[in-house]
Protein backbone atom coordinates (compact mmCIF):
# COMPACT_ATOMS: atom_id res chain seq x y z
CA UNK A 1 0.00 0.00 0.00
CA UNK A 2 0.86 3.74 -0.61
CA UNK A 3 2.39 5.11 2.74
CA UNK A 4 -0.51 7.88 2.50
CA UNK A 5 -2.87 4.34 2.95
CA UNK A 6 -0.75 3.29 5.40
CA UNK A 7 -1.08 6.20 7.57
CA UNK A 8 -5.04 6.38 7.19
CA UNK A 9 -5.17 2.96 8.92
CA UNK A 10 -3.52 4.38 11.89
CA UNK A 11 -5.47 5.98 14.30
CA UNK A 12 -6.20 9.55 14.35
CA UNK A 13 -5.19 9.98 17.80
CA UNK A 14 -2.42 8.52 17.11
CA UNK A 15 -1.26 10.61 14.10
CA UNK A 16 -2.17 13.86 15.50
CA UNK A 17 -0.25 13.01 19.03
CA UNK A 18 -2.96 13.21 21.16
CA UNK A 19 -2.13 9.91 22.91
CA UNK A 20 1.35 10.33 22.60
CA UNK A 21 2.41 11.32 26.13
CA UNK A 22 5.82 13.15 26.23
CA UNK A 23 8.65 11.65 28.55
CA UNK A 24 9.63 13.38 31.79
CA UNK A 25 13.19 13.79 29.83
CA UNK A 26 11.49 15.42 26.96
CA UNK A 27 9.80 17.96 29.23
CA UNK A 28 12.95 18.93 30.83
CA UNK A 29 14.78 19.28 27.73
CA UNK A 30 11.76 21.48 26.69
CA UNK A 31 12.13 24.10 29.55
CA UNK A 32 16.29 24.06 29.48
CA UNK A 33 15.96 24.58 25.74
CA UNK A 34 13.06 27.60 26.60
CA UNK A 35 14.96 28.57 29.50
CA UNK A 36 11.93 28.43 31.56
CA UNK A 37 11.87 30.38 34.73
CA UNK A 38 10.24 31.96 37.75
CA UNK A 39 8.87 34.94 36.15
CA UNK A 40 6.96 33.02 33.67
CA UNK A 41 3.27 31.89 33.12
CA UNK A 42 3.76 28.61 31.51
CA UNK A 43 0.53 26.62 29.56
CA UNK A 44 0.39 23.84 28.20
CA UNK A 45 -1.96 23.46 25.66
CA UNK A 46 -3.62 19.33 24.94
CA UNK A 47 -1.82 18.55 28.26
CA UNK A 48 -3.47 15.24 28.03
CA UNK A 49 -1.78 14.72 31.49
CA UNK A 50 -0.82 16.66 34.90
CA UNK A 51 3.47 15.60 33.95
CA UNK A 52 4.50 18.39 32.61
CA UNK A 53 3.11 21.44 34.59
CA UNK A 54 3.99 19.48 37.56
CA UNK A 55 7.88 19.62 36.07
CA UNK A 56 7.49 23.52 35.20
CA UNK A 57 5.57 24.12 38.61
CA UNK A 58 8.32 22.09 40.89
CA UNK A 59 11.45 21.68 39.10
CA UNK A 60 11.99 25.37 37.07
CA UNK A 61 9.67 27.42 39.42
CA UNK A 62 7.37 28.77 37.08
CA UNK A 63 5.14 31.37 39.04
CA UNK A 64 2.19 29.90 37.47
CA UNK A 65 1.26 26.24 35.72
CA UNK A 66 -1.69 25.60 33.58
CA UNK A 67 -2.31 22.60 31.62
CA UNK A 68 -5.88 23.15 29.16
CA UNK A 69 -7.39 19.85 27.30
CA UNK A 70 -10.30 18.88 26.43
CA UNK A 71 -10.79 15.40 27.47
CA UNK A 72 -12.78 15.42 30.64
CA UNK A 73 -11.72 11.95 31.80
CA UNK A 74 -7.47 12.47 31.67
CA UNK A 75 -8.15 16.26 33.29
CA UNK A 76 -9.82 15.01 36.14
CA UNK A 77 -7.38 12.27 36.27
CA UNK A 78 -4.70 14.66 36.75
CA UNK A 79 -6.67 16.40 39.06
CA UNK A 80 -6.73 13.74 41.26
CA UNK A 81 -2.84 13.23 40.66
CA UNK A 82 -1.89 16.91 41.45
CA UNK A 83 -3.84 16.72 44.63
CA UNK A 84 -2.18 13.67 45.83
CA UNK A 85 1.13 15.60 45.02
CA UNK A 86 0.32 18.98 46.60
CA UNK A 87 1.45 20.20 43.39
CA UNK A 88 -0.18 24.35 42.82
CA UNK A 89 -0.75 24.33 39.22
CA UNK A 90 -4.41 24.65 37.42
CA UNK A 91 -5.90 22.58 35.09
CA UNK A 92 -8.63 23.70 33.10
CA UNK A 93 -11.29 21.12 30.69
CA UNK A 94 -11.76 23.31 28.05
CA UNK A 95 -11.57 23.61 23.85
CA UNK A 96 -7.87 25.60 23.77
CA UNK A 97 -9.65 27.88 21.15
CA UNK A 98 -12.20 28.95 23.71
CA UNK A 99 -9.20 28.95 26.61
CA UNK A 100 -7.94 32.07 27.90
CA UNK A 101 -4.22 32.70 27.40
CA UNK A 102 -3.56 36.41 27.63
CA UNK A 103 -1.08 35.89 30.41
CA UNK A 104 1.04 32.84 28.75
CA UNK A 105 4.94 33.74 28.46
CA UNK A 106 5.62 30.23 27.67
CA UNK A 107 3.06 27.76 25.97
CA UNK A 108 3.36 24.39 24.64
CA UNK A 109 1.45 23.89 21.50
CA UNK A 110 1.35 20.31 19.68
CA UNK A 111 -1.10 20.04 16.95
CA UNK A 112 -1.19 18.85 13.43
CA UNK A 113 -5.06 20.20 13.14
CA UNK A 114 -5.26 22.99 10.31
CA UNK A 115 -8.15 24.50 12.04
CA UNK A 116 -6.92 24.33 15.55
CA UNK A 117 -3.64 25.93 14.10
CA UNK A 118 -5.02 28.33 12.29
CA UNK A 119 -7.62 29.40 15.11
CA UNK A 120 -4.42 29.29 17.59
CA UNK A 121 -2.57 31.41 15.43
CA UNK A 122 -4.69 34.33 15.68
CA UNK A 123 -4.70 34.06 19.52
CA UNK A 124 -1.18 33.79 19.64
CA UNK A 125 -0.48 36.92 17.37
CA UNK A 126 -2.39 39.23 20.48
CA UNK A 127 0.52 37.51 23.32
CA UNK A 128 2.53 39.86 24.96
CA UNK A 129 5.73 40.26 23.19
CA UNK A 130 8.29 37.93 23.36
CA UNK A 131 5.98 35.57 24.17
CA UNK A 132 7.77 31.97 23.47
CA UNK A 133 5.50 28.77 21.75
CA UNK A 134 7.43 25.47 21.48
CA UNK A 135 6.24 23.42 19.13
CA UNK A 136 7.59 19.65 18.31
CA UNK A 137 8.59 19.07 14.86
CA UNK A 138 7.21 21.66 12.81
CA UNK A 139 7.34 25.41 13.33
CA UNK A 140 4.50 27.65 13.23
CA UNK A 141 2.77 28.11 9.82
CA UNK A 142 4.94 30.72 7.53
CA UNK A 143 6.97 31.29 10.58
CA UNK A 144 10.99 31.27 10.77
CA UNK A 145 11.69 30.26 13.80
CA UNK A 146 13.62 32.20 16.61
CA UNK A 147 15.69 28.64 17.98
CA UNK A 148 15.62 25.58 17.19
CA UNK A 149 17.10 22.50 19.19
CA UNK A 150 15.42 19.87 16.61
CA UNK A 151 12.32 18.34 17.44
CA UNK A 152 11.98 21.84 19.31
CA UNK A 153 11.09 24.46 17.60
CA UNK A 154 10.50 27.94 19.66
CA UNK A 155 8.87 31.06 18.02
CA UNK A 156 8.92 34.14 19.58
CA UNK A 157 5.91 36.81 19.51
CA UNK A 158 5.76 39.14 17.40
CA UNK A 159 6.05 36.09 14.35
CA UNK A 160 9.17 36.48 11.91
CA UNK A 161 7.31 35.65 8.66
CA UNK A 162 9.04 33.19 5.96
CA UNK A 163 9.22 34.24 2.88
CA UNK A 164 8.73 30.46 1.34
CA UNK A 165 8.83 27.09 2.72
CA UNK A 166 12.32 26.63 1.44
CA UNK A 167 13.36 29.49 3.45
CA UNK A 168 11.62 28.06 6.36
CA UNK A 169 12.51 23.85 6.32
CA UNK A 170 16.49 25.01 5.83
CA UNK A 171 16.07 27.73 8.97
CA UNK A 172 14.72 24.47 10.73
CA UNK A 173 17.77 22.08 9.81
CA UNK A 174 20.20 24.75 9.87
CA UNK A 175 21.75 23.61 6.66
CA UNK A 176 22.00 24.45 3.09
CA UNK A 177 20.25 21.16 1.78
CA UNK A 178 19.04 18.45 3.09
CA UNK A 179 20.82 14.98 2.17
CA UNK A 180 20.46 11.60 3.35
CA UNK A 181 22.33 12.16 7.02
CA UNK A 182 20.77 15.44 7.56
CA UNK A 183 17.60 13.61 7.19
CA UNK A 184 18.12 10.69 8.85
CA UNK A 185 19.70 12.71 12.62
CA UNK A 186 16.73 14.51 12.53
CA UNK A 187 14.45 11.70 12.42
CA UNK A 188 16.11 9.86 15.57
CA UNK A 189 15.92 12.97 17.20
CA UNK A 190 11.91 13.08 16.79
CA UNK A 191 11.85 9.86 17.37
CA UNK A 192 13.80 9.68 20.51
CA UNK A 193 12.23 12.90 22.10
CA UNK A 194 8.56 11.23 21.65
CA UNK A 195 9.12 7.42 22.28
CA UNK A 196 9.59 5.86 25.58
CA UNK A 197 11.85 3.26 26.87
CA UNK A 198 9.92 0.75 26.60
CA UNK A 199 8.86 1.59 22.91
CA UNK A 200 10.52 -1.13 20.33
CA UNK A 201 9.72 0.18 16.66
CA UNK A 202 11.85 3.50 16.79
CA UNK A 203 13.83 2.25 13.71
CA UNK A 204 10.77 1.26 11.91
CA UNK A 205 9.91 4.91 12.87
CA UNK A 206 12.85 6.60 12.07
CA UNK A 207 12.74 5.33 8.12
CA UNK A 208 9.51 6.34 7.87
CA UNK A 209 10.26 9.99 9.07
CA UNK A 210 13.72 10.17 7.03
CA UNK A 211 12.12 9.32 4.30
CA UNK A 212 9.27 11.75 4.98
CA UNK A 213 12.01 14.51 5.43
CA UNK A 214 13.75 13.94 2.36
CA UNK A 215 11.18 13.54 0.17
CA UNK A 216 9.29 16.54 1.46
CA UNK A 217 13.11 18.55 1.14
CA UNK A 218 13.24 17.36 -2.72
CA UNK A 219 9.67 18.43 -3.55
CA UNK A 220 10.68 22.22 -2.40
CA UNK A 221 14.07 21.49 -4.00
CA UNK A 222 16.12 21.81 -1.11
CA UNK A 223 17.49 18.18 -1.24
CA UNK A 224 21.44 18.12 -1.76
CA UNK A 225 21.89 17.38 -5.93
CA UNK A 226 19.98 15.55 -8.17
CA UNK A 227 20.03 12.11 -8.00
CA UNK A 228 17.80 10.22 -5.43
CA UNK A 229 20.84 9.04 -2.55
CA UNK A 230 21.37 5.23 -2.22
CA UNK A 231 20.79 5.19 0.91
CA UNK A 232 17.07 6.44 0.76
CA UNK A 233 16.49 4.46 -2.24
CA UNK A 234 17.56 1.50 0.11
CA UNK A 235 15.26 2.27 2.27
CA UNK A 236 12.56 2.53 -0.01
CA UNK A 237 12.77 -0.80 -1.02
CA UNK A 238 12.97 -2.05 2.71
CA UNK A 239 9.54 -0.82 3.37
CA UNK A 240 8.27 -1.85 0.30
CA UNK A 241 9.61 -5.61 0.47
CA UNK A 242 9.52 -5.77 3.82
CA UNK A 243 6.48 -4.12 5.04
CA UNK A 244 4.48 -3.53 1.85
CA UNK A 245 4.64 0.48 2.32
CA UNK A 246 5.15 1.96 -1.23
CA UNK A 247 7.04 5.53 -1.18
CA UNK A 248 8.03 5.35 -5.05
CA UNK A 249 5.22 7.01 -6.16
CA UNK A 250 6.45 10.32 -3.80
CA UNK A 251 9.97 9.94 -5.45
CA UNK A 252 8.08 10.82 -9.16
CA UNK A 253 6.44 13.47 -8.27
Amino acid sequence: MKIEEYLETLPDNLLSGEDIQISEKSFRDIFKFVNLGNDDVFYHLGCGSERGIKIAFEEFGVKKAIGIDNNAGKINLAKENIKEKSVKAELVCDNIQDADISNASVILFWFTDENIIDAMMEKFGELEQDAKIITIWGPLPECLPDKVEFPYIMNKTPFKKAENLQEQLLSIFGVKCVDFVTAWEFAERYTKAIGMPEIKNDRFLTIIQTLTIWINAKKLGVACGDEIPESIQTYVNIMKMHFGIDFEHLLKE
